[in-house]
């Protein structure tokens, strides 16, 4: 049986014709396209707090890059803010994805956080119960987060990583570690996750530095040695100095980023402290 061949142009005014056809399509939908970008990039925009809170002694800072693939927008997210009791609490997190629903859910577990932070003072359990809230809503999606708060009394900061990538903390005096502290699984799949604690004083100089995977992940070298890369940086920017710029450290970390070839996107939160051998009054 003979098949149907499609009729093809073979003419000049055809092939004219069909080319304009093809490249309006085209335009069609890079219009369509872009419309969803800049729709994405403003949500993105609008649920990323505008400033970080600061004390005399604590500086910070942030800094975001986003996805190369998909809308260039993804779920990495940055906070940080007052709670009820006159410490501050600070989280960082990526959600699943890096799409309009990422972004969406990303805000939705920001904003979850504040509001189970305003009730509780310790970490691990703000995570639990931020956990079990986004179990409530029934979502495909699930997040890896760390949450710290500082006490500004005794100059401690407690951190609770749920599935996240560790910490890189410096001090100006030669010390720095990988905070590779035992944590829980990422929010949203297991019920009842347990999130244990980590607290450390901030009695010498130096920076604590927090990161998404998308700064220590990509095609040109594995998560370690992007780790190990980060390490180095913040070793480089803290030992020896005093009064570090938390912006222009989180700016050093984020080149990491395109040394690994990251298509994700990437976020990194960085708070910067002085010495503090006694309590402030």
């Amino acid at each position: 049986m003979a098949r149907h061949r499609p009729t093809r142009p073979t003419s000049a005014d055809d092939l004219l014709n069909e080319l304009g056809r093809l490249t309006a399509q085209a335009l069609e939908r890079a219009e369509l396209q872009q419309a969803r970008v800049e729709l994405a990039e403003a949500l993105q925009r609008e649920l990323l707090p505008g400033a970080l809170p600061e004390l005399p002694g604590l500086r910070t800072a942030a800094r975001y890059l986003p996805a190369r693939d998909g809308l260039d927008v993804g779920g990495d997210w940055y906070d940080g803010f007052w709670l009820p009791d006159g410490t501050l609490g600070f989280s960082i997190g990526d959600v699943q994805g890096h799409d309009v629903e990422a972004a969406a859910f990303m805000g939705q577990v920001r904003i979850g956080l504040r509001a189970v932070a305003a009730n509780s003072t310790d970490p691990g359990e703000v995570l639990s119960r931020a956990n079990d809230l986004l179990l409530s809503m029934d979502t495909r999606l699930f997040a890896t987060c760390t949450f710290l708060r500082f006490d500004p009394l005794t100059w401690e900061l407690a951190q609770a990583r749920a599935g996240h990538v560790p910490a890189v903390w410096a001090t100006a005096d030669g010390s720095t570690c990988i905070a590779q502290d035992e944590g829980g699984l990422p929010l949203g799949i297991v019920p009842g996750e347990v999130y244990p604690v980590a607290r450390r004083r901030l009695s010498r100089a130096g920076a604590f530095v927090l990161f998404t995977d998308g700064v220590i992940e990509g095609p040109s070298f594995p998560i370690e040695e992007g780790l190990e890369r980060v390490t180095q940086t913040v070793r480089a920017q803290v030992v020896g100095r005093t009064g570090v710029d938390p912006g222009g450290l989180a700016a050093e970390v984020l080149k990491v980023a395109d040394l690994t070839g990251h298509s994700d996107d990437a976020a990194v939160l960085v708070i910067c402290h002085d010495d503090h051998a006694d309590p402030p009054a």
